[in-house]
């Protein structure tokens, strides 16, 4: 096979070149490197099968040509994180809805599978056990940056579902919970990261809101499996699936971890979100993904615990 992987610099688009090239596919790795680092794949510059292409996702030219000699387009680029969504919200919606319209109309045009990456965000302020596929969503305000991510993957969502439905194009929808691993950078929000950054250094570890606040995470490696195996089973197609861990932790217990394991002075301080992005802004008390979806179909069940996530970040950094 050869993939055509958007945002192929970024963090998970570098590990899933890994992946494929690892089993003898050939990637093509397409990245404007607004968040993408060329560092995250210069491992690949002698490597039989890589080709780095330099664009961005709104040129349709570039965007048609290289979709044309693939077999396959996994979907990864868009503006990412909390505070790159919340400073630029305009870029980002530009990239998250013009841009995947883009992906997907010329995987039609040439009838290439496609997978879009979608997210944990479009089930907004829904605090459910165990969130699943067909929950409902519950967001705030549209007049409120915090939201905008969430309305544009959910229109990424409806596009590449509705080229499934109405014009038969093979595509999978997956929605991923925070994963985490090795080159990942805390520059735009990612907590784990920020906070192993935080702690090597012997910083305080700023936590934002009061930490009571929930979430799960996945390694990876973990995710780049899921990824793949959903992309190419049949019985996928035209359905969306969730991604992520089981290991529910908060926010505070999670620094806390992060200074244990990293070995570390640093205390934390607690900081508003007002201050830590904007007057008014909302965040999600608790999410935790049910991924039965995705374990029924192709068996997706991550391996790595929170422990070993972290330590990995952490090797990482310290590298």
């Amino acid at each position: 096979m050869r993939a055509l992987i958007t945002g192929g610099a970024g963090f998970i688009g570098s590990h899933l070149a890994d992946h494929l090239l690892d089993r003898g596919d050939q990637v093509v790795l397409l990245d404007d490197l607004s968040t993408g680092r060329l560092a995250n794949v210069e491992h690949l510059n002698d490597r039989t099968g890589a080709e780095f292409v330099l664009g961005s996702i709104l040129d349709a030219e570039l965007i048609d040509e290289v979709v044309s000699r693939v077999d396959a387009v996994f979907h990864l680029a868009a503006a990412v994180g909390v505070n790159l969504i919340v400073k630029k919200p305009l870029e980002s919606l530009m990239t998250n809805i013009r841009g995947t319209e883009t992906v997907i109309e010329k995987a039609h045009k040439y009838d290439k599978r496609l997978l879009v990456m979608s997210t944990s965000e479009i089930y907004g302020k829904n605090t459910s056990d165990s969130l699943s596929e067909e929950d409902d969503r519950i967001l705030g305000s549209p007049l409120k940056s915090r939201w905008s991510y969430s309305e544009a993957k959910a229109i990424d969502e409806i596009l590449a579902y509705t080229y499934w439905r109405e014009k038969g194009l093979e595509t999978v929808i997956i929605r991923l919970f925070n994963t985490v691993g090795p080159r990942q950078t805390g520059s735009y929000g990612m907590v784990i990261p920020r906070f192993v950054g935080q702690a090597l250094r012997n910083e305080p570890i700023t936590v934002f809101g009061d930490g009571n606040q929930t979430r799960c995470f996945c390694h990876v490696g973990d995710v780049v499996e899921g990824l793949v195996a959903l992309s190419e089973h049949p019985e996928a197609f035209g359905k969306v699936f969730n991604l992520g861990g089981g290991e529910e932790v908060s926010i505070r217990e999670l620094a806390e971890r992060v200074i244990e394991l990293a070995g570390s002075q640093s205390s934390l301080e607690f900081i508003p979100y007002d201050t830590a992005y904007e007057a008014g802004f909302e965040d999600m008390e608790r999410r935790v993904p049910n991924t039965t979806r995705a374990m029924q179909l192709v068996g997706f069940e991550p391996s790595a615990s929170l422990d070993d996530i972290i330590r990995s970040v952490i090797d990482d950094q310290q590298a």
